[in-house]
């Protein structure tokens, strides 16, 4: 596990302390439902005092499993001492009833499930939380003018909001995929040695997975089939993009060249040990490095699908290291995200310059329509604004003086547009008259 990046409540579910109160409480209720089922010999009496007394120790687990090098043994062994601790002499044991005709894996699994579902209850709030923060500063900037750009080159004016809004409505889908996947990962299993229910009745994995808020599945071998995993840990992958694709536009937008905007920049915050100058955007660069970690482990997870026959055991161990990992490093990355994107500064007057940077060869595609309009031919009226606007794109690029993109087609006798037509056709906000449209659908976004 990511120790460095653990927020406390992430940290907490993937604990040792947490895996085993969850173990403690399978145990516990499958031996109420021995009870009710009443096919075994164990009685209120029993599953009662099992309740009061069972307990663990972390590191006496951990003493013992040094001995057993089997992590579910040493855990009974231990809560058998808790159960067996006040038990008059001469009396029997409660703690026998403890794992009766369960095997291993009926634990481990279904434990993880729940462990999954508490997690992904964490990241859903994440997203929603980050989601919400893009749709309010998406409609503050709805006005906000700046460049569009396609392959990184200017395109056509928009504005800042889109930015924002595009992201919100990409973490909707990150939110309900979540939310789905949470529920095909929340089944459980108390089926036996190799799923057949051979020593125990499939009325208690009914009980137990009930109190848990899982439901039975269908068919487990002796163990949850591990697409359910896969299926989890690529969702955690295709959110951790998402944030990867946001933390890339805040790097690309705070570079000196353009910078249209800049992650927060705390007082006495240091960005180079050279160069005092220096504001790097060190936490979006954060961000997009610790989703390569996720991505990485949704990997080996699809890997881990393909097992031997009924099971094997080459899962566990990469289980045990990246599910942790990228529930906590997600869990990090989003708030480090909502984090930059709730304060990031903005710079309206270098999206104004970056705006005029062509002088006004933005504008080109409206020249075009307006010429078509005015009876031109397709073809030809291309290839007059085309010519236009290479001139213009050459004197820019070499930084000589020069018309602007519209002097250059007023000048220009193949140019049959009005002056009127020009002044329409050079208004950044006639781009933009169906914007309203565009934020009616956000203002109706839900998280």
């Amino acid at each position: 596990m990511i120790d460095r990046y653990t927020r406390p409540a992430m940290g907490k579910i993937w604990s040792k302390e947490n895996k085993f109160r969850i173990w403690q409480e399978i145990e516990t209720l499958a031996c109420e439902a021995e009870v009710e089922l009443g096919e075994t010999g164990i009685t209120k009496e029993d599953a009662k005092w099992i309740r009061d007394h069972a307990d663990f120790n972390v590191e006496r687990c951990d003493e013992i499993e040094k001995v057993t090098h089997h992590d579910v043994i040493a855990f009974l062994t231990c809560m058998g001492e808790y159960i067996d601790a006040d038990v008059p002499e001469g009396q029997p044991k409660p703690s026998r009833w403890v794992h009766y005709g369960m095997t291993s894996s009926d634990l481990v699994d279904t434990a993880t499930s729940c462990q999954i579902k508490q997690a992904l209850d964490i990241i859903i709030e994440d997203i929603k939380a980050l989601g919400e923060t893009c749709k309010r500063r998406a409609l503050e900037e709805k006005d906000t003018l700046c460049v569009g750009r396609t392959h990184g080159i200017h395109a056509e004016p928009m504005t800042f909001g889109m930015k924002f809004g595009s992201w919100a409505w990409m973490l909707k889908r990150a939110e309900d995929r979540l939310k789905a996947v949470q529920k095909d990962a929340a089944v459980g299993a108390i089926s036996g040695a190799i799923g057949t229910y051979s020593s125990i009745d499939p009325a208690v994995e009914q009980y137990v997975c009930k109190h848990l808020g899982l439901t039975p599945d269908p068919l487990s071998t002796q163990i949850i089939a591990r697409d359910r995993h896969a299926e989890v840990m690529c969702t955690l992958a295709t959110t951790a993009s998402c944030l990867e694709s946001i933390a890339t536009q805040v790097r690309l937008l705070q570079q000196t060249d353009v910078i249209e905007a800049e992650e927060p920049f705390a007082k006495g915050q240091k960005g180079s040990s050279a160069m005092p100058h220096k504001r790097n955007p060190i936490t979006a660069e954060r961000v997009v490095g610790l989703s390569r970690v996720i991505k990485a482990n949704s990997q080996a997870t699809l890997d881990d699908v393909a097992l031997w026959y009924e099971r094997d055991i080459s899962h566990s161990s990469v289980e045990r290291v990246a599910m942790a990992d990228s529930f906590t490093a997600l869990d990090y990355i989003a708030d480090k995200l909502e984090w930059i994107l709730d304060g990031m500064k903005l710079y309206p007057k270098s999206m104004e310059r970056n705006l005029n940077k062509t002088r006004g060869l933005i504008y080109s595609s409206k020249v075009l329509l307006a010429m078509v309009d005015a009876g031109v031919k397709r073809e030809d009226a291309y290839a007059i604004v085309q010519k236009d606007a290479m001139d213009t794109w050459h004197e820019v690029q070499d930084a000589v003086d020069g018309p602007t993109y519209r002097e250059r087609l007023e000048a220009d006798p193949k140019c049959i547009l009005s002056k009127e037509k020009l002044d329409e056709v050079f208004d950044p906000w006639d781009f933009l008259q169906h914007r309203n449209y565009i934020f009616d659908r956000l203002e109706k976004l839900e998280f």
